[in-house]
């Protein structure tokens, strides 16, 4: 149980459980992307702690590279992104796998790829820890699930309640 100003978070994924399919996830690029280098596009700041996971386990050859874009305020999501920043290097011709660390309304992950797609990459995958079906407003095609989850708020391993709350190995779910 964590306490996070009025909120209490309980345990809802354990991080052997997080570990065990991160594993499984990196597997399937290694095999989906075993003749190509992808550019890993990590979204910040809370797909951190999965990038870096799946980067250890990941055995093709790639770069990484990380952006960030905001779309929350405390537990909701506001549905408008704001500008991508931190993107510096060319990404025309290129396979990108952006590393996300949840989609719910899918309407962040969906402009982000859109505004991507304006820089004409060979292609665009997206790997996502967590996913909540009931949530989504934009149909979104995900290539890479890590969970499939009930629409609830979580947080831990990267993900935060106003800015507090990345710093745990399980994810946790609102009480």
């Amino acid at each position: 149980m964590l306490t996070i100003k009025d909120k209490t978070f309980v345990s809802f994924i354990t991080a052997d459980a997080i570990q065990a399919r991160i594993q499984s996830l990196a597997e399937q690029i290694n095999q989906d992307y075993a003749n190509k280098q992808p550019l890993i596009v990590v979204v910040l700041n809370g797909a951190f702690m999965f990038a870096a996971d799946l980067m250890k386990h990941l055995t093709i050859p790639c770069e990484i590279t990380f952006i960030r874009v905001a779309s929350y305020t405390a537990t909701e999501s506001t549905g408008q992104l704001k500008q991508i920043l931190g993107l510096h290097q060319s990404i025309e011709g290129r396979d990108l796998i952006v590393v996300e660390d949840i989609v719910d309304t899918g309407l962040t992950i969906g402009e982000v790829c859109n505004q991507l797609q304006i820089s004409s990459p060979a292609s665009i995958a997206v790997a996502t820890l967590l996913f909540k079906p009931a949530a989504l407003k934009k149909p979104i095609d995900l290539q890479y699930v890590g969970f499939k989850i009930e629409n609830r708020f979580v947080l831990g391993y990267g993900l935060d309640y106003d800015g507090f709350g990345r710093n745990t190995k399980d994810i946790l779910v609102l009480q």
